[in-house]
């Protein structure tokens, strides 16, 4: 299975590219790779971009393909699935626990639906750490074309299988952290001797 992070968002509430942002002499964006690559069921990584950033993204060393659509999240995963299955997370996801991305890929290759997404108890879903179906693009196309680009909604109408958040370990949680802005890199800085 293909590991895609999105990787074309602007940064806005960050102030600037954050995905290439150092923590320690190391783009943000690379903390997540390579908790990504320690999971078992990824077999490569590809980058989702944007046109403007491809090209800072390529020096990383792993292949990148660009997001022609810049609709959201949903573009980026309609433009991943166009390689195949895939496990799409955010690039701004540093602390991805490896062994939740191989659970999530062995629910998604039993249940065999287009999408398997982590569910909270009150409904929220976590469609930026979830696995898709190659087959799920052409949905994906009906709704961009009808300029619906809400993913979370697009899962819903779908078939997807969910995996319940709370029933898992709760060390698995902090997956889902992400970084929007500077303040949040404080809490990574606080714990990286422990994960990073």
């Amino acid at each position: 299975m293909i590991g895609a992070v999105l990787a074309g968002g602007r940064g806005r509430r960050f102030g600037g590219d954050k995905l290439l942002f150092k923590i320690s002499g190391k783009p943000l964006i690379l903390y997540t790779i390579e908790r990504l690559e320690e999971a078992e069921g990824i077999d490569e990584i590809v980058l989702v971009a944007s046109r403007e950033n491809a090209e800072k993204l390529e020096r990383l060393g792993y292949g990148v393909v660009i997001d022609e659509l810049l609709v959201g999240p949903m573009g980026g995963i309609y433009t991943a699935l166009s390689l195949g299955d895939a496990f799409v997370v955010a690039g701004d996801m540093p602390l991805l626990v490896p062994e939740f991305v191989d659970f999530i890929i062995e629910r998604f290759y039993l249940e065999k639906k287009p999408a398997c997404v982590p569910r909270w108890s009150n409904g929220y879903l976590e469609p930026l750490h979830a696995a898709y179906l190659r087959e799920f693009r052409s949905f994906l196309g009906e709704k961009i074309k009808s300029g619906r680009y809400a993913i979370n909604r697009a899962i819903r109408e779908s078939e997807a299988c969910y995996i319940e958040i709370e029933s898992l370990p709760k060390e698995w949680r902090e997956s889902f952290f992400n970084v929007n802005t500077r303040e949040d890199l404080g809490r990574i800085r606080g714990i990286r001797e422990r994960v990073l």
